[in-house]
């Protein structure tokens, strides 16, 4: 007959909570990550859009790592504080 001991079993336990914590921590940094990268994707997005449309009328807002995340993390009121900045301070 098969007979587990209980510290066979705790330790098991144990052992798989401990695997529940590092994967907990090591999934968070990751899910921002990817997040992060989805807004930047979309702030390259809007950046080439509004370049493109107001491209002809001779208005560029130039694409840098700054204007990207302002871009993608506050998307739309992003791109128009970019443009509004772009038109005070360039003209």
């Amino acid at each position: 007959m098969l007979r587990l001991e209980w510290k066979y079993v705790i330790i098991g336990l144990a052992g798989l909570f401990g695997l529940y914590l590092v994967g907990t921590a090591l999934f968070r940094p990751l899910k921002f990550l990817i997040r992060l990268t989805a807004w930047t994707v979309l702030g390259v997005a809007l950046l080439l859009a509004i370049n493109a449309v107001f491209g002809y009328l001779g208005f560029h807002i130039a694409i840098n790592p700054l204007t990207i995340l302002t871009a993608g993390i506050l998307q739309l009121p992003g791109v128009v504080l970019l443009v509004m900045l772009n038109v005070l301070f360039i003209g």
